[in-house]
């Protein structure tokens, strides 16, 4: 058997690629070792609506959940603050919806999906699966962070999501928890499909993040659970090659899921327009560099934003709640108002900044380096 190009991961990185290679009349297989494309659903669900838009997405109604209103941001002591979204148009969306959708744009292009079908390795003339050996030009990896983990452990962290029904959520409001005895590294979060029914996660560094996330489900009220979901994420940005030979890297894969919140709708998808975009050229010239245009055009995009966000989550990991807390009462009307009226969705390093003082606040300054001396001390 014969393609030009088999995708390995029928998620939305490797399906944008296959979409944007076979619009150009070449001839992809993607193969999905799940029993159904867009399951299981790791993905919290937010994404701005110009993000679909750079994606080439229009969600269906049964993709699109929900506009959101505000993201409510809470200490470890209670002490919280409300971000006002409503400029920077963030959606949930399903997940399994919108995987469905770009494969059908995909498979609409001529790009053939294959699920229950597993990558095995890679061969002299293409790749082998659990059902046959498949003889292709490119490989495309788009198997998610399971991929990493096989080569670098130390940006791994533990999750865990359920989808539950709650009278205490509430449509349209985003909540974050912050508390690094709990959540160490990262934080705790609630995505609201409608009202009474959503996503709660946690992540975090050496902790049992099952019984971390009952245990918070269990303080915050009565619940139901429809669905577990428990899955590694990626926190330390984009590796350092996306093109590997005949090997082209996407995705989570390729670490292009931000650092600070392990989100990757958009820049994961963008990494598969781009690669798609660029393995098709290829096709056409057969010159490597058309290959390589596509790490050059993800960075130019992405990778100044993403430095930014791998500093800001070293400073973070190095905050012990006390620190935490005293940075929320240095937070000003005007700073949220800021951020809520400038920011963006998308690139929202510029919120991190203003959020953490480190632009023009002496005063915040000061706790941060308050925080590093106690740990001096200790």
């Amino acid at each position: 058997m014969y393609f030009d190009v088999v995708v390995a991961g029928g998620s939305i990185s490797g399906l944008l690629a296959a979409r944007e290679v076979s619009s150009k009349g070449y001839t992809v297989l993607v193969i999905e070792e799940d029993y159904e494309i867009g399951t299981p659903e790791h993905c919290g669900g937010l994404v701005s609506l110009e993000g679909l838009r750079r994606l080439g997405v229009i969600p269906f109604k049964k993709t699109f959940d929900n506009m959101m209103k505000y993201a409510e941001i809470i200490a470890p002591n209670g002490n919280n603050f409300s971000i006002n979204s409503k400029n920077q148009k963030v959606v949930e969306i399903s997940r399994r919806e919108l995987d469905k959708q770009i494969a059908f744009q995909a498979q609409k292009n001529g790009a053939v999906i294959k699920v229950k079908t597993s990558f095995q390795e890679i061969t002299k003339t293409g790749i082998r699966t659990n059902e046959e050996k498949i003889d292709c030009k490119i490989f495309v990896d788009a198997r998610g962070v399971t991929s990493l983990i096989q080569k670098d452990r130390t940006g791994i962290l533990s999750s865990a999501q359920y989808e539950i029904y709650a009278r205490w959520i509430k449509k349209g409001k985003v909540q974050v928890i912050f508390d690094q005895e709990k959540y160490p590294g990262f934080f705790a979060w609630i995505i609201p499909s409608s009202n009474g029914k959503g996503k709660v996660g946690i992540a975090g560094k050496g902790i049992n993040v099952a019984k971390a996330l009952d245990k918070f489900l269990d303080e915050k009220g009565e619940y139901s659970i429809i669905r577990k979901i428990f899955a590694p994420i990626w926190i330390k940005g984009p590796i350092e090659n996306f093109v590997d030979g005949k090997t082209i890297i996407v995705g989570d894969a390729a670490g292009q899921a931000k650092p600070t919140t392990a989100g990757g709708i958009f820049t994961s998808g963008m990494g598969g327009v781009y690669a798609g975009q660029a393995i098709a050229k290829f096709l056409k010239t057969n010159n490597q560099s058309d290959l390589k245009e596509y790490q050059k055009r993800w960075t130019d995009e992405f990778g100044k934003e993403f430095g930014k966000q791998i500093f800001a989550r070293k400073i973070l990991d190095r905050l012990d709640n006390d620190t935490i807390n005293k940075l929320f009462e240095s937070i000003t009307p005007e700073i949220i108002k800021d951020i809520s009226e400038k920011d963006d969705f998308d690139f929202h390093t510029s919120s991190i900044v203003k959020l953490l003082g480190l632009k023009g606040s002496i005063k915040t300054a000061s706790v941060l380096i308050e925080g590093e001396f106690k740990k001096l001390l200790s």
